[in-house]
């Protein structure tokens, strides 16, 4: 619908002084920051995307992704019993079966996400965008995390924008689709407004703000322009089908309580859950348990005390 998307504005001034009021929300402490944080783990999308990845690194990842905070932590908070597992494992096409075996050899149901549609530049013909989301599903992915090509936003290139993202839905087949923004190269919140718009009138299961490679990733403005718009569409449709997903500089556990705290505020509590809302990282993991294992514990863990993420 043009005309929606047309009517467009955002008020920069004030959506910036809404995230600075964010970065001063008091913390929680104790046995809610304890649940806050296990909370935040089964929203996370554990990642790997570098050009040496290895089985032998897929493999570790997703151990760690069934395992994400050691069982004797979980057992002094009670929660050793929950199955508590990360949202999703994310790697590179290449990399989907090495991990869909690792996972299906752990005895875990825990999806693979992979990147595909010209990731992360989007600066490749749609044609071969289609056949690496289908090559991806293929390969056993259930998640299919594409990015959109930012020339089509910067310049007003709507319908071929919808256009894109409609095919890319198409290729997806039964698998999830995320829509990655690129946020940080878009030009303006009014183009991060209309850019979330069209992904979602297009089918998208998520939109997400960042590959985790642009110089700017997920920010508190971009994060509420982009909720705003989650509402907005659900208010005109009534589908409370489509979720949020901040990725890339996402790296303490203090500014993952503020994400969800910010999904919370914005969304409500029926976001709060791994369908509707995914933490992109891959440095996140590690810092919470960290904090967890100070909460238990009463002293901070040596470099030996918990295994790598």
């Amino acid at each position: 619908e043009l005309g929606w998307i047309s009517k467009v504005h955002v008020n920069r001034p004030a959506v910036v002084r809404h995230a600075e009021q964010i970065k001063k929300w008091r913390t929680v402490k104790g046995n809610w920051q304890a649940a806050w944080l296990l909370k935040a783990v089964t929203c996370i999308d554990l990642t790997t995307l570098s050009g040496d990845d290895t089985p032998s690194n897929v493999h570790r990842l997703c151990f760690k992704a069934k395992h994400p905070i050691r069982e004797d932590l979980l057992k002094a908070l009670d929660m050793h019993d929950k199955g508590i597992t990360v949202g999703a494992v994310c790697v590179y096409p290449a990399r989907v079966t090495d991990a869909v075996n690792a996972l299906k050899a752990a005895g875990c149901k825990i999806p693979v996400a992979s990147v595909a549609a010209g990731f992360p530049s989007g600066q490749t013909p749609l044609e071969t965008k289609l056949a690496e989301i289908k090559l991806a599903v293929e390969y056993g992915a259930r998640e299919i995390d594409i990015v959109i090509s930012r020339s089509l936003v910067l310049t007003g290139q709507w319908e071929g924008l919808y256009e894109e993202i409609r095919q890319c839905r198409e290729a997806c087949g039964e698998a999830h689709m995320k829509t990655i923004l690129a946020t940080g190269e878009l030009g303006s919140l009014a183009n991060v407004y209309k850019a979330s718009m069209i992904a979602m009138m297009a089918g998208s299961d998520f939109i997400k703000t960042s590959t985790g490679k642009e110089v700017e990733n997920a920010t508190f403005p971009v994060g509420v322009v982009m909720m705003r718009a989650i509402k907005e569409f659900y208010w005109r449709t009534g589908n409370k089908v489509v979720g949020f997903k901040p990725a890339g500089g996402i790296r303490t556990a203090k500014d993952a309580i503020t994400w969800l705290m910010l999904v919370k505020e914005e969304l409500g509590v029926e976001w709060l859950t791994p369908e509707l809302f995914r933490l992109g990282a891959s440095s996140l993991l590690e810092d919470i348990e960290k904090q967890i294992f100070y909460h238990v514990t009463g002293s901070y863990a040596l470099q030996h005390d918990l295994a790598m993420a």
